[in-house]
């Protein structure tokens, strides 16, 4: 099966192994991810102003172009997923919005060469659980992480706005230990997996990121998680900048290493 893959900029740099045990794990699970030709950053952050249009158009080409292959759009990066979806759900619901967007594009790249919503965007966890199945991702596993005791860390951007992101109950979300089990290891379930790490506030306080990244760890480690288990670059960044008390993995990576794939990817 094939599914256009929109990358973004983290993972063509900071976190590179996050793209590259993806690409490697789902080649062996059967999916091929065809990156998209000469995309743009999406922006980093959705703004949720109306009238701003710039931004977003580097997001909606995006969802275009999966729209011409005729295919699905997955992402790995929690960021990118959530203004990809989010850009997505506007096109779809907010006329207005949607209007002077195709103006624009149509007047800048000529005529059909618009964009009403039509691609399916999914997060990899989502191709995992929906596509792949949770039975056959088992199967694949050939080193079951058995003594590992993981706590999944969702922060905020992969499961909110929960009715535009749609992937998981957004205050119970079970899609990352769902994952855990499904490689062999036990999930760790602490009050903090979904609270906020901090994230752009270390801009401007980095007292503060680093308290609430440190009360994410204090939680899942007084529940007896020996790692955690994170999609978003940002909120690793910031847990490790904490001083992490458990170590910080991206969930491919886990995949990779369970999967038997780790050395080849690296």
């Amino acid at each position: 099966m094939k599914l256009t893959y929109y990358p973004g900029c983290t993972l063509k740099t900071k976190a590179a192994e996050l793209d590259r045990y993806a690409r490697v794990c789902a080649e062996k699970l059967g999916i091929t991810m065809e990156e998209i030709e000469a995309w743009q950053c999406c922006g980093g952050v959705f703004s949720t102003a109306r009238d701003e249009i710039a931004s977003k158009l580097s997001a909606v080409r995006a969802l275009r172009y999966a729209n011409e292959c005729g295919q699905t759009l997955v992402t790995v990066c929690s960021a990118c997923h959530n203004v990809l979806k989010q850009t997505n759900h506007a096109m779809q619901t907010d006329a207005e919005f949607a209007d002077h967007v195709n103006r624009y594009l149509e007047s800048n790249e000529g005529p059909d060469h618009g964009y009403h919503g039509e691609t399916t965007v999914i997060h990899y966890l989502e191709m995992l659980r929906d596509i792949v199945g949770w039975d056959n991702v088992q199967k694949a596993v050939t080193h079951p992480l058995t003594d590992r005791k993981i706590g999944a860390y969702y922060g905020c951007l992969l499961l909110r706005p929960g009715k535009v992101m749609a992937m998981d109950d957004a205050e119970n979300p079970q899609i990352l230990e769902d994952f855990i089990r499904a490689i062999g290891a036990q999930p760790v379930v602490y009050p903090m997996r979904n609270e906020c790490c901090g994230g752009y506030v270390r801009l401007e306080d980095k007292a503060l990121a680093a308290k609430k990244s440190t009360a994410v760890l204090a939680s899942a480690a007084s529940h007896g998680a020996d790692t955690l288990v994170t999609a978003c670059p940002l909120c690793k960044y910031n847990l490790a900048k904490a001083g992490a008390a458990l170590p910080v993995i991206y969930f491919t990576e886990l995949l990779a290493e369970a999967m038997g794939l780790k050395e080849v990817a690296e």
